[in-house]
């Protein structure tokens, strides 16, 4: 599969983030899911071939399976890059590389928070719990083991920075952030799709270790926004190996930010290039993940 780094489209660029492309349509955004891939906020100079249709494609199946629950900012997914045309896209320019990685979406006031929930207790939970007995700053109950579920799954808020590293948020520091009766219903429905995903993926074979959702607000009401339990947002295992008391095998991105720990990289920018059998293998884990939770397969 080819790899798409960058898009260059015939309309404005209003940002340009670590994986999306996102153009000023006037009344609407136009969404591209690049293939470029950042671990520990840095953008690798490498791409993993066909990541940015996993993303847009699993993305658009939450955000209809969940629009029950929460309304979300998706007017509609371009499988055809003739449907640009009715949102001003330029057709006479070779569009082709939009097709299934792409969505027209809904202009958000974006709500600056990474709304975390964690299921099961890994990765920087476990690495702070092990040091401190405390996730996110909150006393949890002692004696836990690593990747042990957690019940009920914890809201571990954090900020959504524009450059450098997120940092975690204590409740206080949320209701400060963004107001109590905000915060409460990022809580309420953050835990509510989490559940839901939850539930759902275990019928089909994955575990939903943990996921982070934006939001953003539209007339006054709070909807989804961004990216929706995607293997770039969301820590996902394979429910058959699953074992309590150690690190799980990925369905996600960690096995890129294993081998970049283990490289001995600094974790600042300029980031090296993983090893082509990495890719190779990141990219059919992505393309795995997508098969098992919706039943389908996608073109190569």
């Amino acid at each position: 599969m080819s790899v798409l780094l960058e898009s260059n489209l015939p309309c404005p660029l209003l940002h340009r983030g670590k994986v999306r492309d996102n153009y000023d349509l006037g009344d609407f955004l136009l969404m591209v899911a690049t293939d470029r891939i950042s671990a520990f906020d840095v953008v690798l100079p490498c791409g993993i071939p066909g990541k940015g249709v996993v993303l847009n494609q699993l993305s658009l199946f939450w955000f209809e399976k969940t629009a029950h629950m929460v309304p979300n900012h998706v007017i509609e997914g371009i499988a055809d890059v003739a449907q640009l045309k009715r949102f001003g896209v330029n057709a006479g320019t070779d569009l082709s590389c939009l097709a299934e990685r792409s969505t027209i979406v809904r202009k958000a006031e974006r709500i600056p928070v990474e709304c975390v929930v964690r299921g099961y207790i890994s990765g920087s939970a476990w690495a702070e719990y092990s040091r401190k007995g405390t996730v996110n700053g909150e006393v949890v109950p002692s004696g836990l083991r690593e990747s042990q579920r957690l019940s009920p799954p914890l809201f571990t808020p954090s900020t959504k920075a524009e450059n450098g590293h997120d940092e975690p948020l204590t409740r206080r520091e949320l209701v400060d952030l963004v107001g109590q009766d905000l915060a409460d219903e990022l809580e309420e429905k953050s835990l509510a799709v989490y559940s839901f995903a939850h539930e759902y993926a275990w019928t089909r074979g994955i575990i939903v270790a943990d996921t982070k959702f934006e939001f953003g607000i539209v007339d006054g009401q709070v909807i989804l926004i961004d990216e929706v339990l995607t293997p770039d947002s969301s820590r996902f295992w394979d429910a058959d190996d699953y074992k309590v008391g150690q690190p799980q095998e990925p369905f996600d991105k960690q096995m890129v930010r294993d081998w970049l720990s283990a490289s001995g990289w600094n974790k600042e920018p300029p980031a090296p290039m993983l090893p082509h059998d990495l890719i190779q293998r990141t990219a059919e884990r992505y393309r795995e993940v997508y098969r098992r939770l919706t039943g389908s397969t996608l073109h190569e």
